[in-house]
């Protein structure tokens, strides 16, 4: 394999070549283009430059922005966070309180006894020498 001679390199960069768009039917030259392989390489990195500015400047400027994941502000999921909060404690509430209008219809009609807490309390020994728990 031989080794690329930085001169030919450029020179093959720098060579013309001609770019003919002809019509088939009548064989008349349409437009021809005279064109270097160096010229053809900074035109498309021209193109990607210009589309890659086109897409971050339109995603940055404008609320398409808001459409990708991730990249929303802040101050939206701090606000979606503190609106669940909420409202997992509201339906806690509303359960509580519906359980107690249904105790309080139960015992409104009669229909269930009144159960007393009969559980007995278990104090503790303060005497037998055991640790005194202090409140």
């Amino acid at each position: 394999m031989s080794k690329l001679d930085p001169g030919t390199t450029l020179r093959r960069l720098r060579n013309r070549y001609r770019l003919m768009v002809m019509n088939e039917d009548t064989y008349e030259e349409v437009v021809t283009f005279r064109l270097s392989r160096l010229s053809v390489y900074v035109a498309l990195c021209t193109v990607f430059v210009l589309l890659t500015s086109l897409t971050v400047a339109i995603v940055v400027f404008t609320p398409v922005r808001y459409y990708i994941p991730g990249y929303g502000s802040t101050q939206g999921g701090y606000n979606y966070r503190k609106l669940k909060y909420r409202t997992d404690s509201l339906e806690k509430q509303v359960a509580y309180q519906a359980r107690y209008i249904e105790n309080l219809r139960q015992l409104a009609s009669g229909g269930e006894e009144l159960k007393l807490d009969t559980t007995q309390l278990v104090e503790p020994d303060l005497e037998g020498g055991g640790e005194q728990v202090s409140e």
